[in-house]
């Protein structure tokens, strides 16, 4: 018998699949949920959450979701835009002062680089699909990373910095390139949630809770490790020389300290059953049980490539990692948007869009079928084995109606 069109038989192969990696040490412990229609089909823990302390993967086990933070901010960005307090192709200028007269790199070292005026101005939209010329420190491929690093900026920002701070940092710091060229993974969205919080008038967290965790039930989605979510929050691994997980408190324990930095980019910690509310949100075209965050017609026009003439990341983009494959993706507003399945060479649906995190955590929604899917690890970085795609196959090769 089926359940919403899934055979439960074959959907056991998910955790025969992945239980080889908690087995053989690559991964600490995951977690796994698939929906359909609303209705959760398939429900799966393995592992631990700590392997130093012996503490298993639990139902409210308390991740960091790093980069799945981004979709939680584009969403709140557009909550704005429904309101008419700026448009798309606004210049970020106009609420960003910093961001006028901007310039580009076109040469020489991290410490004396040169640059130009940039031909295009950032604008806002810019920001929601990554072509504002932006970068991150931790790319490791461009001088314009380097320059990153060189202020600071690799895998989180200066101790004590604010996010108004950074984003001024990064202000004066050169382009890759001219706003709506290219497309590159960047601090983009760590500036949107500062736009957030200039045309809202409140913090980023404040905002967060009163306008999309309250209203979704989202009671366990922080940036900070608040009541109990501390007790329940997972160690974070790196793989050594063998590949096994290896803890790194040095990047885990930066989750427990207050921050100061709201990074809207990625600095939540959340659940499965709070980030399976939010997709569920998605899923339903902006509304769960009554309460509505976005207009339909909006959550739409943010889950369309909007890549220039429909080209994905291959083709508009600037590689990230060799193993990151991006081939028949595109990018809508706040996230990626499966153009292809046949060039990105895995099972899946035209138009399903989503994201993931730092530490391996992923997450997608298939309007289409009705479908949903949340992965949680704690592993750093997300390139280290091929989740994602393999989670893919095994879900879609399940579905038999």
């Amino acid at each position: 018998m089926t359940v919403q069109g899934f055979d439960p038989a074959r959907l056991a192969r998910i955790k025969t699949h992945f239980a080889a990696y908690v087995q053989d040490g690559r991964l600490p412990g995951w977690q796994v949920q698939v929906s359909r229609r609303g209705e959760i089909v398939y429900r799966e823990n393995c592992g631990q959450r700590d392997l130093e302390a012996k503490l298993p993967i639990e139902d409210d086990t308390v991740f960091r979701i790093y980069s799945m933070t981004k979709p939680i901010t584009s969403v709140a960005a557009m909550m704005l835009y429904e309101e008419g307090r700026f448009e798309l192709t606004d210049p970020l200028a106009k609420y960003i002062p910093a961001f006028a007269n901007m310039r580009v790199y076109t040469g020489g070292p991290a410490l004396k680089p040169t640059t130009r005026a940039a031909t295009e101005p950032m604008r806002i939209v810019h920001l929601l699909n990554h072509t504002s010329g932006l970068t991150y420190g931790f790319h490791h491929i461009h001088v314009q990373d380097e320059i990153y690093r060189n202020a600071g900026y690799e895998w989180g920002v200066p101790k004590g910095h604010t996010l108004e701070q950074a984003v001024d940092d990064w202000a004066r710091l050169p382009l890759r390139f001219d706003p709506g060229t290219r497309w590159n993974y960047s601090v983009a969205t760590d500036v949107l949630g500062r736009l957030v919080e200039v045309i809202s008038g409140q913090t980023l967290a404040e905002f967060f809770q009163q306008r999309i965790f309250d209203p979704l039930g989202m009671k366990d989605t922080s940036f900070s490790v608040r009541g109990s979510l501390g007790k329940r929050l997972g160690a974070l691994y790196i793989p050594n020389a063998k590949g096994k997980a290896t803890r790194n408190d040095d990047f885990g324990n930066a989750a427990r300290a207050k921050p100061t930095f709201l990074s809207g980019g990625g600095g939540l910690l959340s659940t499965t059953q709070d980030y399976h509310r939010f997709t569920q949100m998605l899923l339903r075209g902006g509304e769960l049980d009554g309460a509505r965050l976005l207009g339909s017609r909006t959550l739409r026009y943010m889950t369309r490539n909007s890549l220039p003439g429909g080209q994905d990341l291959v083709q508009f983009g600037i590689p990230l990692f060799a193993e990151v494959k991006f081939d028949g993706q595109g990018f809508g507003l706040g996230f990626s948007v499966l153009q292809d399945p046949m060039a990105a060479g895995t099972l899946g649906t035209a138009g399903e869009f989503g994201w993931g995190g730092a530490a391996s955590t992923a997450f997608w929604v298939d309007p289409k079928e009705e479908i949903t899917v949340i992965f949680m690890t704690q592993l750093l970085p997300s390139s280290t084995w091929p989740i994602r795609t393999q989670l893919r196959q095994l879900v879609y090769s399940a579905l038999v109606d």
